[in-house]
């Protein structure tokens, strides 16, 4: 009975031995496990596959800052100044010389150079100011615009001031002033006096917007669209119709010779020469290979076969 009770003692103290150092050993592998996982290194940061879009940051945008509504309001435009649930303080006027707009009860407010959701905003803010409305909205729509003009000189059908809209593009601007003349350059300029008094201009190559290149420059009211004179050359002698013509962008000698027409039967190709102007004023006369270039305002002379 005594060595019954003995063994039934040591199984059960064998079995909490056991169970003790089962629960030691999960201890300590759950802690390796924790110190492992605060002293792994972060994750590295994804590679991105070559050919990949990569989305702009905002250091990477163009600064918005100097860049102003496509419609800005000024002297002369009518506008309709609309607020909710107040018939009476609703108005239709123009925006003064002095780019303001007279609210009644509100007074005078500076709308010029905002767009017509920014001048709604400030109208707003101006009727909460005066303790006239708690929560305000104001609409104001454009009903005419005087101020948002530019001005078109130069090689058009008819040189002038014209109206424009946010969506109106340089070729719709000349379409209105009776398009290009015949004498006038694919490449046009477009004249915009910054905010320090400097005028910059900017380059329009007409023709690739006309092959549907996307523009790059909206207009602004008081631009000014100046159109060039082409770049031109002549030519004489022995070809079939003398006179100017265009240059145009890598044109040769003999692309020049064609456009007038060719060499007649008493003209040789080989009796080509070119006057051309240089650096200093003066002109250099020099026989001239049919893959030459043909520069601007460049003379262009076929002789006489001599056989």
């Amino acid at each position: 009975m005594e060595s019954n009770s003995r063994m039934t003692w040591r199984a059960a103290w064998t079995g909490f031995l056991g169970l003790t150092l089962l629960a030691l050993l999960t201890l300590g592998v759950l802690a390796l496990t924790v110190q492992g996982c605060s002293a792994a290194p972060a994750s590295p940061a994804p590679q991105i596959a070559p050919g990949s879009v990569i989305p702009a940051t905002p250091a990477d945008s163009p600064p918005a800052a100097g860049k102003g509504p496509l419609l800005q309001l000024g002297p002369g435009d009518s506008v309709n100044v609309q607020v909710y649930g107040q018939p009476d303080l609703s108005t239709t006027q123009y925006v003064g010389d002095d780019g303001t707009l007279s609210i009644p009860l509100a007074g005078t407010v500076q709308v010029g150079g905002l767009s017509p959701a920014q001048a709604g905003s400030r109208v707003e803010a101006a009727l909460k100011s005066a303790k006239i409305l708690v929560d305000p909205h104001v609409t104001i729509t454009v009903s005419q615009t005087r101020s948002q003009r530019v001005s078109v000189l130069g090689q058009v059908g008819t040189p002038g001031r014209y109206p424009i809209e946010s969506n109106t593009s340089i070729l719709d601007l000349l379409a209105q002033a009776g398009g290009v003349t015949a004498g006038g350059s694919d490449i046009v300029y477009v004249l915009r006096q910054q905010k320090d008094g400097k005028e910059v201009r900017y380059p329009v190559d007409l023709k690739g917007l006309a092959n549907g290149a996307v523009p790059t420059l909206t207009l602004q009211g008081g631009d000014s669209v100046f159109v060039p004179k082409a770049e031109q050359f002549s030519i004489y002698g022995e070809v079939t119709t003398p006179g100017r013509y265009r240059v145009e962008p890598g044109m040769t000698v003999i692309e020049a010779v064609a456009r007038a027409g060719g060499i007649t039967i008493r003209g040789s190709q080989r009796r080509v020469f070119i006057k051309r102007k240089k650096t200093d004023g003066t002109y250099s006369i020099n026989k001239a290979a049919q893959s030459d270039l043909v520069q601007p305002d460049d003379v262009i002379q076929v002789k006489e076969s001599i056989f």
